[in-house]
């Protein structure tokens, strides 16, 4: 990939996040904070159970390449809460659109719900836990219109490593995906 004439400007009509200064007295004292309001999102840690691997999505991010001279992202399959439909029918598109598989809403179970960059935006993201097979392919997943999203399996043998490689650039979503999965799916298999 290669990126050119990479600038930045400031944010007019914004689709997706907007930035706002926020003031406010805490203890006595005036005080402000630049905060941007962002989407809420759901996010899958979807597990391949025949191949044993984890399926992922690498992308370009922006955000990511002001610091990183490749800008790519290991990430769980994610989108934001933009739809009115429920959360898990948000995580079944996503699925569907980024990783190529069909999973009936009775598939995906909730695992816990956070807030995600608490220092400037503080949304909530939702994560969600799935298993597929092949007979849920469907597609070759990559996103929808222009996202240009590489769909990435993860084998469980090499996911602990994955977590403390510090090379790669991954979210700590995913990395909590995993540990959470190694502590209570896998320990569960082992009983």
């Amino acid at each position: 990939m290669s990126i050119e004439d990479f600038k930045l400007e400031p944010l007019h009509d914004a689709k997706f996040v907007k930035s706002n200064l926020a003031t406010f007295v805490q203890d006595g004292k005036k005080r402000s904070w630049e905060i941007v309001d962002a989407f809420d999102s759901v996010s899958v840690l979807i597990y391949h159970k025949t191949k044993k691997v984890f399926i992922l999505v690498k992308q370009f991010r922006p955000a990511v390449y002001m610091n990183n001279s490749e800008g790519m992202s290991i990430e769980l399959c994610a989108g934001i809460v933009d739809k009115k439909l429920s959360l898990k029918e948000i995580a079944k598109e996503e699925i569907e659109e980024e990783c190529g598989y069909l999973v009936p809403l009775d598939n995906i179970d909730k695992v816990t719900s956070f807030h995600t960059a608490v220092g400037f935006a503080g949304s909530s993201q939702t994560l969600y836990y799935a298993q597929v097979d092949e007979t849920m392919k469907v597609s070759d997943g990559g996103g929808i219109e222009d996202e240009n999203i590489e769909v990435v399996e993860l084998s469980v043998d090499d996911a602990y490593n994955f977590v403390y490689n510090e090379k790669l650039v991954r979210t700590s979503g995913l990395m909590f995906a995993l540990m959470w999965w190694f502590k209570e799916v896998d320990n569960l298999s082992q009983d």
